[in-house]
């Protein structure tokens, strides 16, 4: 079953502060802020919430379609796609712009500071969710304004289910706005922090917000998820790792599992553990596109993660 991500497509320069931030901000000096924080360790890698995410979806075996745009900068990236087998009928290049840019720098605690450049995003409302055929799902992620707009707009148009990701996007909207997103959403996704900011820009309390949908689900980091649905909260475990690398992409890995298990009907329980155990299996290595594995290796290591054997597709 063909899913459609929309969202950017970034290169990601990943910075490594061997310390903590909080011992090197003062927190009350942070109106004179003017800080340096030197990072021996940097890469750049191959990102955007789409690019990420469909990384994962195909990993599991799904079949993601892309839809973003992206700059004149994207050669390099495009013959990674062709490597991986992913479409590139719907990533739009921009002339004269680059690809999104994100810069992250993430300290011993897995904070991050990321300073992040829109570039060809700003150009998203140029694709059309219309112009993608046999499409049974989709996930509305961070991207430009204007385009996150018409493609919520237009996924309702053209009867698709989809999730509402507002990720680090969701600063751009005012609450009447996520009202609308949330209204028009079959499920919503956000962290615990995204989720206190919605409830302050909406008015409304969570159980108002959730109410409205088919499923809320809320990540918790390294304390697993929450997703609500029909009035109940499943409560979803963290799965063990070997080692925390990069916290880089977790997230996007984690909706990776949820778009998978929602296109093959499995039920919420089993769902939110096969994205937990993508978040776990990211974590695992640097960089959001790095991880790999066959579908048998992630069955039994999801069984012998949550001593669960209803994995089955």
């Amino acid at each position: 079953m063909r899913t459609l991500v929309t969202g950017s497509l970034a290169f990601d320069s990943i910075m490594v502060f061997p310390d903590q931030f909080k011992n090197h901000i003062l927190p009350e000096q942070t109106h004179i802020l003017n800080v340096c924080f030197l990072v021996p360790e940097m890469r750049r890698e191959f990102g955007g919430c789409a690019g990420n995410i469909a990384y994962g979806l195909k990993m599991l075996g799904g079949e993601p379609i892309i839809m973003a745009t992206a700059g004149a900068d994207f050669d390099h990236y495009a013959k990674r796609l062709q490597a991986l087998d992913l479409s590139q009928q719907h990533i739009k290049i921009i002339d004269n712009t680059y690809t999104a840019q994100a810069y992250i720098t993430t300290d011993l605690d897995d904070n991050q500071i990321i300073a992040f450049h829109p570039g060809a995003m700003n150009h998203s409302h140029e694709n059309d969710i219309s112009e993608a055929e046999d499409i049974s799902l989709g996930i509305l992620g961070p991207d430009g304004r204007d385009g996150m707009i018409q493609h919520a707009e237009q996924f309702v148009e053209a009867g698709v289910p989809f999730i509402f990701d507002p990720g680090q996007g969701l600063p751009m909207f005012n609450g009447e706005e996520l009202l609308t997103f949330v209204d028009q959403a079959d499920y919503v996704i956000v962290n615990d922090y995204e989720s206190k900011m919605m409830e302050d820009k909406t008015g409304q309390n969570f159980e108002q917000l959730a109410a409205k949908t088919k499923a809320f689900i809320v990540t918790l980091g390294g304390k697993g998820s929450h997703i609500y649905t029909n009035g109940n909260c499943i409560e979803i475990p963290s799965a063990t790792i070997s080692q925390a690398l990069d916290p880089t992409g977790c997230g996007d890995a984690y909706r990776s599992g949820l778009l998978f298990g929602l296109t093959n009907q499995l039920d919420w329980e089993v769902t939110g553990r096969i994205a937990s155990l993508m978040g776990a299996i990211k974590i695992e290595s640097k960089g959001p596109q790095n991880y790999s594995f066959s579908f048998s290796e992630f069955k039994q290591r999801y069984e012998t993660s949550f001593a669960d054997s209803r994995l089955e597709i």
